[in-house]
């Protein structure tokens, strides 16, 4: 182990996919401490020495922003025990639906923490479904986007579904669905909704033919699951014969978990960028490894070798 040239290692948040990815890899997750102080105050340190070496750190920044601050000292605590390479891995980016200046005097949140990570030392960033696809854009580091696409529709095919329809639960996710439409060879339909306050619906209106249908929403982010499950029920009111949704960011936070229960869907898959939260899962929710794809694309940026072909879809 001390002669690989390779160091995993993941912040407390992605621990798990953090460990899987690495064992993916073919190599251990290297240790590290994290020390919580009495006033909350944490202090991580990296230990096993990384001098020399290319490190990957795992770790997605949802909420609470600690994992955030978290990733950030990794990086630190990594370039300062003289790291070759910094490889930031992020399956969910937080803050990035801040991406744009969208209302007076707000802060464009995805470009300032693109910022910090690159103050901190990050030499490259792979993630997976960016809300908006230009936060790429605000890096000055390279950054292999990934898409869910790579994961969900191997297994929407193994459903055979006979009237498959691919919806988007909003106009904005438009682009994503049409790509799986086209790659599958199905039609779509649109929900347009409109909202007077954020992650609260107003209202909704189904664009498209969904009767007879089995109906896959595609998104990239669940939430509270207001829309999701608002756009499923009136699928079925509209004559769908079966609602799924497929979302890669499974954030699932306020009654997330128990609209999704008492909703219309038959079947929610997420992928496990972010982890379920404890003694709050459903049976409805089912959640896909993303650590192969992870693990395959760091592999191949070691080797220099392209990375093109794990996109699937765009």
């Amino acid at each position: 182990m001390q002669d690989h040239p390779m160091r995993i290692l993941a912040g407390s948040a992605s621990k798990e996919l953090g460990a899987r990815i690495a064992m993916a890899y073919g190599t251990p997750l290297c240790a590290t401490k994290h020390t919580v102080f009495s006033d909350g105050e944490f202090r991580v340190s990296i230990e096993e020495t990384v001098r020399g070496k290319e490190v990957v750190i795992v770790q997605s920044t949802f909420p609470p922003s600690d994992n955030l601050m978290e990733l950030l000292m990794l990086v630190d605590a990594a370039k300062r025990a003289s790291a070759k390479r910094i490889v930031a891995v992020i399956p969910y980016f937080g803050f990035a639906r801040q991406d744009r200046k969208d209302a007076p005097r707000v802060a464009i949140g995805a470009k300032l923490i693109a910022n910090m990570l690159t103050a901190a030392g990050v030499d490259r960033v792979i993630t997976m479904d960016l809300h908006a696809d230009q936060i790429q854009g605000f890096f000055e580091v390279p950054v292999d986007h990934l898409y869910g696409s790579a994961i969900f529709l191997p297994y929407l095919e193994s459903l055979n579904l006979d009237n498959l329809l691919i919806a988007t639960p909003d106009t904005g996710g438009t682009k994503r669905a049409n790509a799986f439409a086209k790659y599958l060879g199905v039609d779509m339909a649109i929900c347009y909704k409109q909202r007077k306050v954020a992650n609260q619906v107003a209202s909704m209106r189904v664009i498209g033919d969904v009767a007879g249908k089995d109906v896959v929403l595609v998104d990239d982010i669940c939430d509270t699951g207001g829309t999701l499950t608002k756009a499923a029920d009136m699928m079925k009111e509209h004559g769908a014969n079966s609602v799924r949704a497929v979302c890669t960011h499974a954030v699932l936070s306020g009654p997330a978990y128990e609209r999704i229960e008492t909703s219309s869907l038959t079947e929610l898959v997420v992928t496990d960028s972010i982890p379920l939260q404890d003694g709050k899962a459903t049976e409805k929710i089912t959640v896909l490894d993303c650590s192969d794809l992870f693990s395959t694309v760091i592999r191949c940026l070691v080797q220099n070798e392209s990375i093109s072909s794990h996109f699937l879809i765009t």
